[in-house]
């Protein structure tokens, strides 16, 4: 049975135009929603960092999310550089509601599986564990503060 076309699409994000979309939806949601402070927002780990993209099928950005791997994500995973970190993850307020959030972890998920990856960490900030924990997420540890902001650590094997 075929449908309509989805009304986005993920892509990983290698061209600098799609890097700059990533960093503007980042910008938009993270500096300008939640007043993280620029400099906390963007670090020298996006340069190493896989970055993955959602747009609209007008082009527009409607998300993003970054993936780090090996030594860059061993601070995050306890040191295993098996495990990946997703990180990052923000859709755009026109967007929110339309799985766009959830197409998009799939999205980093299948990129990790690429590097052979096992499994992928995660900070959930902790009004989100309900979303990841859909996802197949399992919270551990204690709550803790980032960016002023109450979080959790999140695992899911793949």
């Amino acid at each position: 049975m075929t449908g309509a076309p989805a009304p986005y699409s993920t892509r990983r994000a290698f061209e600098e135009t799609d890097l700059a979309a990533c960093f503007q939806v980042r910008k938009d949601v993270f500096v300008g929603e939640q007043q993280v402070p620029e400099d906390l927002e963007y670090d020298s780990l996006d340069a190493t960092a896989l970055h993955v993209l959602a747009v609209a099928a007008d082009g527009s950005a409607l998300g993003t999310g970054r993936l780090l791997h090996g030594a860059a994500a061993a601070g995050r995973t306890g040191g295993d550089l098996t495990v990946g970190s997703l990180g990052r993850l923000a859709v755009t307020r026109a967007a929110r509601g339309l799985g766009v959030g959830a197409a998009l972890v799939r999205a980093i998920e299948d990129e990790a599986r690429g590097l052979g990856l096992a499994a992928v960490d995660l900070h959930a900030q902790t009004h989100a564990l309900g979303f990841y924990e859909r996802l197949g997420y399992v919270a551990y540890g204690p709550e803790f503060p980032d960016a002023g902001m109450p979080h959790r650590s999140m695992r899911r094997v793949l």
